[in-house]
């Protein structure tokens, strides 16, 4: 099976420029790029089908070009926004360009890395509008999906022509990488159809170059995929730990889980047959979604990031809290109810100021109702306290109220 055909079959393929493509990437190894701007310090699980489609792309013999955008950054894509992008300063734009670059490595290990503000400061006024503006008209400019949707609410001329210095980087990397191919997600078809046309205007009308885009993924109420209930899931692990990356996998819903195993990971037709045979039978065991998470945690994050989050996983689920890593316990707990006490608390009140408990009330009968677990361990004793002195690490206390409801106390 070529990887045209494994495309279509995941269902990452929404078009190509030329039919042709499919028999040139069969027959020959194709260096292609795709782009990253820096508008942020992170990718989230949004942005990762394209860098996934060019890991299998590479996977198949394929050259991958990692284009990170310290100049184009400084512009704005218009591209499914229906508000112009803030500008960020020359300063943020390079840091973010490190770390995006950084993330973007450990998807793609063999991939060249460019930064096209190398190419793009070398250009003055005079000679980008002669050298490149003279080959673009204005009419097409206007046409395109990204500026229609715009014009209503307003365009600025800088990111007007952001579909200019987007066809110049294909151009430069055609020239001087022979890269014949841009790949990128369904809403980039207008900028890379410019960058080819520049190409054959560049370089005459036998030049072969294609564009390849993958369809827009959402979820099923048709809003962005990548969001949470605390926004979006980054793979930044700053920013979304490994933990709560491992979970916003887990907790996808069956069809939908289905569907990421196919596109996102690396498991063969028969496997995903089995799976799904498997979901149909015990559903309850939630076979694909434990694949998928335990598969995208791995590329993310590693082997250790991996080990942390089913530690985790595996801690809560059978009350021991008191195996997991001071580091652990934080990531288990990031954004829960949270407080800080002294050296000694009563359990009624800590109960009532992480919102566990409305009322000591309410606090006490859930005491003797044997409701109330400290770090694992059941309480009856409603005048129990909690004392540093039996903190994990000296730090953290973790209160349970029944079976999902936690809080966490950090000893001060």
């Amino acid at each position: 099976m070529n990887v045209i055909e494994e495309l279509k079959k995941r269902e990452l393929l929404y078009a190509v420029t030329d039919d042709s493509l499919e028999k040139v990437m069969e027959n020959e190894k194709v260096t292609f790029y795709l782009g990253a701007d820096p508008t942020g310090d992170s990718l989230h699980v949004g942005h990762l089908v394209t860098y996934l489609v060019a890991r299998r792309l590479s996977k198949h013999g394929h050259q991958p070009i990692l284009l990170v955008g310290g100049g184009t950054g400084q512009i704005g894509d218009p591209s499914g926004k229906n508000t112009e992008r803030p500008l960020q300063s020359t300063e943020t734009i390079k840091q973010n360009v490190e770390k995006i670059s950084a993330q973007v490595r450990k998807i793609l290990p063999d991939a060249l890395v460019v930064n096209n503000y190398d190419w793009l400061k070398e250009y003055d006024l005079c000679s980008f509008l002669r050298d490149i503006g003279k080959h673009f008209n204005l009419n097409q400019m206007l046409a395109k999906d990204s500026v229609q949707s715009r014009l209503a609410s307003g365009i600025s001329f800088t990111e007007f022509t952001y579909q200019i210095i987007q066809s110049l980087d294909f151009w430069e990397l055609y020239r001087n990488n022979n890269c014949t191919l841009q790949l990128g997600g369904q809403d980039q078809w207008g900028n890379i159809t410019a960058g080819l046309e520049l190409i054959r205007k560049k370089e005459g009308a036998n030049a072969k170059a294609y564009g390849l885009v993958i369809p827009l993924i959402t979820k099923k109420d048709g809003s962005k995929f990548g969001k949470s209930e605390g926004g979006a899931v980054w793979l930044d692990p700053e920013k979304t730990s490994p933990y709560a990356f491992y979970q916003y996998w887990i907790n996808l819903e069956d069809d939908e889980a289905m569907l990421r195993l196919k596109q996102f990971t690396d498991y063969s037709f028969e496997d995903l047959d089995k799976i799904e045979k498997d979901m149909a039978e015990t559903p309850h065991l939630r076979h694909a979604q434990k694949a998928l998470a335990k598969a995208m945690t791995l590329l993310v994050h590693k082997e250790k990031g991996l080990e942390s989050a089913m530690n985790i996983t595996e801690a809560l689920f059978k009350n021991k809290i008191d195996t997991l890593s001071a580091n652990e316990i934080e990531m288990a707990f990031e954004g829960l109810p949270t407080t800080n006490v002294g050296n000694s608390h009563p359990l009624v009140d800590a109960l009532i100021e992480t919102g566990l408990s409305s009322s000591k009330r309410e606090a006490r009968t859930m005491i003797k109702q044997n409701a109330v677990s400290v770090n694992g361990d059941k309480v009856k004793d409603v005048d129990a306290t909690i004392d540093k002195s039996d903190a994990l690490h000296s730090t953290y206390t973790v209160l349970r109220r029944g079976k999902k409801h936690y809080a966490l106390i950090r000893h001060s």
